[in-house]
């Protein structure tokens, strides 16, 4: 599935980072953690750039701090976000996030981060493609390389 993932890469040179991406890279007894690895070491050979929001990065540190530890959680915070281009997002997409929770966050467990990182992906960064191991965003109908 990885193969999958990195031909369908190739020309993207945008990509958003999802929490569950994040988890997989930093974390070796996450399933995915191979995927990840083999997925990072492809973005960066591309030179794709890696976006996320701030949403994902506190997101991410509280998964990393309360399923594997202070001190991944401390890797990430320190380390990660220097490769990585961190979006605010703005209150438009706020406001879709909002809507999008709302409307589907009942038949579907999303989280608001999830409906924030959508709005992002939707409208400031044109349908990139998104890293991410996390049901919901191809729910979302986000095109997800994993």
């Amino acid at each position: 599935m990885a193969s999958e993932a990195l031909s369908s890469l190739r020309n993207a040179r945008e990509v958003f980072a999802d929490t569950s991406y994040f988890y997989a890279l930093l974390n070796p007894r996450d399933e995915h953690h191979p995927r990840a690895i083999a997925i990072s070491k492809h973005v960066e050979a591309r030179g794709a750039t890696v976006y996320t929001s701030w949403d994902v990065v506190v997101e991410t540190v509280t998964a990393l701090r309360y399923r594997a530890g202070f001190e991944l959680a401390k890797l990430f915070i320190t380390k990660a976000p220097g490769n990585v281009t961190i979006l605010f997002p703005f209150e438009a997409e706020r406001d879709l996030a909002v809507n999008i929770f709302l409307q589907r966050g009942r038949e579907r467990e999303l989280s608001l981060c999830d409906a924030v990182s959508y709005a992002i992906v939707s409208t400031r960064l044109a349908w990139a493609p998104c890293l991410s191991f996390d049901a919901d965003f191809a729910a979302l109908g986000l095109t997800i390389l994993r």
